[in-house]
């Protein structure tokens, strides 16, 4: 037993090992937030929402069903509905009823709301597929972040581990008396500097993974790691499309501007819908009713012992003697009475409007105003696409010039740097132009990875509005 529990226990802590130890790719961590994020959940729900109120208009072309019953009381004097005898003493009485009805016509209104809802259905299908982009984008946006954080902080380590060696270096030779001790506080104060690059590094880092973590529904970021591409190639601005080309291609396929055109066709219907209350309604109503009072079947009773009496008080030839037990089954019963209470009926039921203190004009008014609302947030929607292309476009354009510069920068403060560190091991330059050299090669470096990913961020926003999935 103490075999099995010890294998089972490395068993297990292996699997955590591993599971810990996961490598999400960015396609990993896009489909994982499309089948998590409560966000995409709700607008799920809104989805399905509008597909059963589909459904249900739908259903308004049906007849529909009621059933009714009740039991009275009534005391003291009132009149029965089954006999219409005035009664003075307690009755129980029972009331059934069976209705259906259906529209007949109402000015199309039924026909134009389902066509309104079926636009609203594709609407909303739309809204949640842009949900997804919008969620998919920020997951990129951070994912790249991470990226560039790692990038950071392995810049910041290693030029940290650099000034580490210089200062033993610089450390060795103020002891030997070959330098004063200024210089080593000097380059001292060099690595306290780059110390808190790193921990500052590592911190951002950290909250990136966070940030990713929390748009994958995760509840912990620990042990999570991204895989980091080996190569990120950084193309030739003249790939890129032009600005109307990529357009071209978002109009037709971002769900944005189809969700923004389908809301044109639903408030289309619904002015349609509103039009229709100036037209008649017509209905058809069937229904059966049936009941069962008490007093109704004493009533048969006294009769029947009313009429035997009078065939003795009337001296007959055969004279008839009254029977309480006979009289008792006489009575009059429940079924009988659903029975021969039965009452059918079958109405048509028209509605013509008049005048209603100008509502309906004043609706079709409102629904002109919505129709033309919605036509104008087409053309806004469109616009707002085309802006963001052109500053997409733009901004990738300055990336990958601002990355060539820098680029040309990290290769030239490298050669620098490498010359004044020559020179400051034989002291000929001081601690101070050491350091200007080293944080100059640092921001170079730092505005080289920026302009890199910005670029990467870009472009790959463009290939999205071109309809291509985002991938590294």
């Amino acid at each position: 037993m103490k075999r099995i529990l010890t294998a089972f226990l490395i068993a297990s802590i292996a699997i955590c090992h591993v599971t810990g130890q996961k490598k999400w790719t960015l396609q990993e961590c896009i489909q994982y937030a499309l089948d998590n994020n409560i966000q995409i959940k709700r607008q799920e729900l809104q989805t399905e929402i509008t597909k059963t109120n589909y459904e249900q208009s739908k259903m308004e072309r049906l007849p529909n069903l009621t059933a009714d019953a009740s039991h009275n009381w009534n005391f003291g004097r009132s009149t029965d509905r089954f006999t219409n005898q005035i009664l003075t003493s307690n009755v129980m009485s029972d009331n059934f009823s069976l209705q259906s009805s259906v529209l007949l016509f109402s000015g199309f209104q039924i026909k134009n709301t389902i066509e309104q809802n079926k636009y609203l259905v594709e609407q909303s299908l739309q809204d949640f597929q842009k949900t997804k982009n919008d969620i998919s984008i920020r997951i990129a946006t951070i994912y790249l972040q991470i990226l560039f954080d790692m990038e950071a902080l392995d810049i910041a380590e290693k030029q940290l581990d650099v000034t580490k060696l210089q200062v033993e270096k610089t450390k060795k030779l103020v002891d030997a008396g070959s330098k004063p001790k200024g210089e080593l506080l000097q380059i001292q104060a060099q690595q306290a500097n780059e110390i808190y690059n790193v921990t500052n590094a590592k911190n951002n880092l950290k909250i990136s993974y966070l940030t990713l973590a929390q748009l994958l529904e995760l509840k912990s970021s620990e042990g999570m790691d991204i895989v980091v591409p080996d190569t990120i190639q950084i193309n030739n601005l003249n790939v890129l499309s032009s600005v109307d080309d990529i357009y071209n291609d978002a109009i037709n396929k971002l769900p944005e501007v189809k969700s923004a055109e389908l809301n044109v066709k639903s408030a289309e219907k619904g002015l349609e819908i509103t039009r229709g209350q100036y037209l008649p309604t017509l209905s058809l109503t069937a229904a059966y009713y049936t009941g069962y009072s008490d007093a109704r079947k004493k009533y048969n009773y006294d009769k029947m012992k009313s009429d035997t009496l009078g065939f003795v008080n009337n001296n007959l030839s055969m004279p008839v003697i009254y029977n309480s037990a006979k009289y008792s089954e006489a009575k009059y019963s429940f079924f009988d009475q659903i029975k021969d209470n039965n009452s059918k009926a079958i109405s048509f039921s028209l509605s013509i409007p008049i005048f209603n203190r100008f509502q309906t004009r004043s609706n079709v008014s409102k629904a002109k105003i919505r129709v033309m609302d919605a036509t104008y947030n087409v053309e806004q929607t469109k616009k707002n696409l085309y802006q963001e292309i052109q500053k997409a476009h733009a901004d990738a354009t300055a990336a990958f010039e601002m990355y060539n510069s820098a680029s040309e920068a990290v290769a030239s403060n490298e050669e620098s740097f490498k010359y004044i560190q020559q020179k400051y091991d034989v002291g000929l330059v001081s601690s101070v132009d050491y350091n200007i050299a080293k944080n100059d090669l640092i921001k170079a470096k730092s505005n080289n990875i920026q302009a890199k990913y910005q670029f990467i961020f870009k472009l790959k926003v463009l290939d999205f509005y071109k309809g291509l999935p985002l991938q590294l």
